[in-house]
């Protein structure tokens, strides 16, 4: 890549990925500007040094995942039993390898880094306002719908560090039992 096609989302983007594949510690200037191929000096026409990189990823992580998380959970003619399947069919699988690594890199970044966990806690509060919201739709007390939030979600980002592998033939078939557990059929 050429030092000219690159803009401040190149290395935003270059520094999430370097996130995702070794955490916080990689996401070193000197180490992008190598994944970039161009020198160091390009990074600083784009950002005065790596707190503000770093405060640009924590700012658009944010930002991106709460405008994911309200569309993701605005109902669209659904109801709000298909539109948290529907969101809980979003997590399944390994349809965004990527996303799933910037997350837990979040999260474990943010149990050493006071800003992150901030921002972290930000995130979540706003997924367990719009899914208490979905539940509270199907006419679950607020205690009830919060608690049924935190459970799928507890779900969703769980399932994420168990290994596939461990049970190859048995995955899909514990995964759907446990959405119908958190969201019963007929609701």
């Amino acid at each position: 890549m050429e030092a000219k096609t690159l803009n401040r989302e190149s290395w935003l983007s270059a520094a999430f990925s370097a996130l995702a594949e070794g955490g916080v510690e990689q996401v070193r200037v000197e180490l992008l500007a190598k994944r970039l191929k161009v020198t160091k000096g390009s990074f600083y026409w784009h950002f005065r040094d790596r707190m503000e990189l770093v405060e640009a990823m924590l700012e658009g992580w944010k930002t991106g995942r709460i405008e994911a998380i309200k569309a993701q959970t605005r109902l669209d003619g659904r109801t709000p039993a298909e539109g948290l399947r529907y969101v809980l069919s979003l997590y399944g699988g390994s349809s965004n390898p990527r996303g799933i690594a910037i997350e837990l890199a979040m999260r474990d970044w943010a149990r050493r880094d006071p800003r992150a966990s901030e921002i972290v806690a930000e995130v979540d509060r706003e997924r367990l306002r719009c899914v208490s919201d979905l539940f509270a739709g199907l006419g679950l007390d607020p205690d009830d719908a919060f608690a049924r939030a935190y459970l799928f979600y507890s779900f969703i980002f769980g399932e994420g560090l168990l290994a596939r592998s461990a049970a190859p033939d048995r995955f899909e078939k514990a995964r759907d039992i446990c959405g119908k557990v958190l969201v019963p059929e007929g609701v």
